[in-house]
C-alpha cells in the first residue's frame, strides 16, 4: 500500500497524546459548539478560541502551524457563504467592479464569523487526529454510545477510501506503462484522455465492490461482529478530568463573556 494508514496521526508523549480518548473527543466537540454558539462579530472571543487551540497544539509538540497549514483545506467550502455580504442588507462597504454588486457591513462581518469558525473547527479535528490513533478514535465513538451502526461506518469509509486510493494508484501506473508518447513528443489528445479516465473510474467502482466483499469476508472469518475493541484498556484519570473540566469551564466563560460584549 502506497497510503499510510496513519497519515494523520503523529505519535508523541505529550500530556494530549496520553488523555483517554473519550476525554478528548468530548472537549473536542465541545470547542466545536462552544465556536458554533459564539455570537456574528463575537472577535475577542473567537481570537481566545485560536489562543486555546494553539496552546494546545504547541504543548502536544506538533508546533504552533501544524493545525494552521493544514485547517485551509476548510477554506473551499466556506464558498457557501460567499453571497453573505451581497444579500444581507446594510451599510454598504464596497463595490465589486464591473459586476456592481454591494457588499454590507453586516453581512461582511457575518461572513468573516462564518469563515473564522470554520476554520477554528476543522483546526480542533485535524488536532484530535494528529494526537489520536483512528481505531481510538473509533472505540470513543463506540464508548460515548454513538451508534454502532454509525461507527462501523466512518471506520469502513476511512479505511476503504485507502483501499480505492490504493486501486487509482496501481491502474494510474498501469496506464502510463501502456500509454506511450505519440510521435514527435506531443501528448495524447484530451478526447482520449476523457475517454480513459472514464473506464478507469468505471473499472475502479467494480474493483472496489469487488475488493471490499474480499475484504469483508476475511474481516468476517476473523470474528468481527461489527463491535469495535481496543487492546489497549483505556481508564479515566485525573488528568482527564481536569483535562475535560477545565475545557468545559473555559468554553462556557468564553461564551458568556461573547454574548456579554
Amino acid at each position: 500500500m502506497h497510503i499510510h494508514l496513519a497519515d494523520h496521526y503523529r505519535s508523541g508523549a505529550s500530556w494530549l497524546h496520553r488523555l483517554d480518548p473519550r476525554a478528548k473527543m468530548v472537549m473536542v466537540v465541545v470547542f466545536i459548539t462552544g465556536v458554533g454558539l459564539a455570537p456574528v462579530g463575537a472577535w475577542p472571543a473567537l481570537t481566545c478560541f485560536l489562543a486555546m487551540l494553539i496552546l494546545a497544539v504547541v504543548s502536544a509538540g506538533l508546533g504552533w502551524t501544524y493545525t494552521l497549514r493544514r485547517s485551509f483545506v476548510a477554506l473551499p467550502f466556506v464558498l457557501a457563504a460567499l453571497s453573505l455580504p451581497f444579500t444581507v442588507p446594510g451599510e454598504p462597504v464596497f463595490t465589486v467592479p464591473i459586476l456592481g454588486w454591494t457588499a454590507s457591513l453586516p453581512g461582511t462581518i457575518r461572513f468573516a464569523s462564518v469563515v473564522l469558525r470554520t476554520w477554528l473547527a476543522i483546526q480542533a479535528a485535524i488536532l484530535l487526529a494528529a494526537t489520536t490513533s483512528f481505531p481510538d478514535i473509533l472505540w470513543a465513538l463506540s464508548a460515548l454510545r454513538v451508534p454502532a451502526p454509525l461507527v462501523a461506518i466512518v471506520g469502513f469509509m476511512y479505511r476503504y477510501l485507502f483501499l480505492a486510493g490504493d486501486e487509482a494508484l496501481h491502474m494510474m501506473r498501469a496506464r502510463t506503462a501502456r500509454s506511450a508518447s505519440s510521435t514527435g513528443g506531443g501528448s495524447p489528445s484530451i478526447v482520449w484522455q476523457g475517454r480513459v479516465t472514464g473506464n478507469m473510474v468505471g473499472s475502479l467502482f467494480l474493483r472496489s465492490i469487488e475488493r471490499s466483499e474480499r475484504v469483508y469476508d476475511a474481516m468476517v472469518s476473523r470474528g468481527y461482529d461489527g463491535e469495535i475493541r481496543s487492546l489497549i484498556p483505556f481508564h479515566f484519570h485525573r488528568l482527564d478530568a481536569v483535562a475535560l473540566a477545565g475545557a468545559i469551564v473555559l468554553t462556557a466563560a468564553l461564551l458568556v463573556w461573547s454574548f456579554g460584549m
